[in-house]
């Protein structure tokens, strides 16, 4: 049974940090593609950053320089660093695992909350 758990989410002042994991069992984590995605109340989700599976990163442009990805292949899990976080970084935070080739098999976490206060 596949299961993406994310935690690290929370309640943080602007300007804080905040490191959000990505913990998976399952899939082979080497062959899978990762990323976090976020969703806002009343908005559609967004990307925030992807790290492929062999360590090629991508980031949403309004995270860039703040956000950092990163995995570790010996511990099957994703992270995002969160640093100088603004209240507009407000959402649901989901981690995606997407197999690098075929038949690309996608699967998602349930997210966790991160609400940046100002």
């Amino acid at each position: 049974q596949v299961q993406l758990v994310e935690s690290g989410g929370g309640l943080v002042q602007a300007g804080g940090s905040l490191r959000l994991s990505c913990a998976t069992s399952g899939i082979i984590f080497s062959v899978y593609d990762m990323g976090w995605y976020r969703q806002a109340p009343g908005k559609q989700r967004e990307l925030v950053a992807t790290i492929t599976s062999d360590g090629g990163i991508n980031y949403g442009d309004s995270v860039k320089g703040r956000f950092t990805i990163s995995r570790d292949n010996t511990k099957n899990a994703a992270y995002l660093q969160m640093n100088s976080l603004k209240p507009e970084d407000t959402a649901v935070y989901y981690c995606d695992a997407k197999e690098r080739s075929w038949p690309r098999r996608d699967y998602w976490g349930q997210g966790t909350q991160v609400t940046v206060s100002s």
